[in-house]
């Protein structure tokens, strides 16, 4: 067993756990201000805007990775774009993966703070527009404090999610090592060469993860509805 731990490249999780991170924060700055106005909207057109935020939770991997590799390709008037004017390859490489994770990870940052802010006492959000506080300024300074285990559950959440990612970063990514080659899809490819104890390793570290990841998220929440019931 611990020859095995000490054959075990952990490049792969370094590199899923740096996508993550970077994705998180980056669906974080965009997707606070999009839940917000989902929570405070009274629009016909809410509906719409919600069903296509949700959409790559129901989209198999494979078709939003396709349809995000074509868009950001050569071939595409985007990929072109970026490729003559910036010299940036959007397409198996670490860049790409940055943007096919922040699409296929959108749902899971922007629902659970759109619950968060949707369940906040409304009398609270009236006295702070009483007092003067635009929107953002309530969104910043009163909304989001008040929202602390939706905050914590969506920023986990996303970034467990990331890590997990497999269909989407092998269609925009590949396999390229020390670049677009992840923890899922290194764990794939020692499937198909059957080095199934390093499979084992590496699915037990992911299993792991997963688990710490969802404990913490209900630890704190329950704590938190606790703490709540007692004040």
């Amino acid at each position: 067993m611990m020859q095995l731990l000490q054959n075990i490249e952990f490049a792969p999780f370094l590199l899923s756990f740096k996508l993550a991170g970077i994705t998180t924060l980056i669906l974080f700055v965009l997707s606070l201000p999009m839940a917000w106005y989902l929570s405070q909207s009274t629009s016909r057109f809410k509906p719409f805007l919600e069903a296509v935020t949700a959409l790559p939770i129901v989209l198999p991997p494979s078709v939003l990775g396709f349809y995000i590799l074509y868009t950001l390709s050569y071939n595409s008037p985007v990929g072109a774009f970026f490729e003559e004017y910036f010299g940036i390859k959007l397409v198996f490489n670490f860049s790409g993966l940055v943007v096919a994770s922040c699409f296929y990870s959108l749902p899971f940052m922007v629902q659970p703070l759109q619950n968060g802010f949707e369940n906040l006492n409304k009398n609270m959000l009236e006295a702070s527009y009483i007092a003067g506080k635009s929107k953002f300024q309530t969104m910043l300074k009163v909304a989001l404090p008040n929202s602390k285990p939706a905050l914590l559950t969506a920023i986990i959440i996303t970034f467990a999610h990331t890590v997990g990612e497999f269909g989407v970063v092998l269609m925009v990514g590949g396999s390229i090592p020390g670049e677009t080659k992840v923890a899922s899809v290194a764990i794939y490819e020692m499937v198909e060469i059957m080095d199934y104890s390093s499979a084992h390793i590496y699915s037990a570290l992911m299993v792991t993860l997963s688990f710490f990841v969802l404990l913490s998220v209900y630890i704190f929440n329950h704590k938190s509805k606790f703490s709540g019931l007692h004040k």
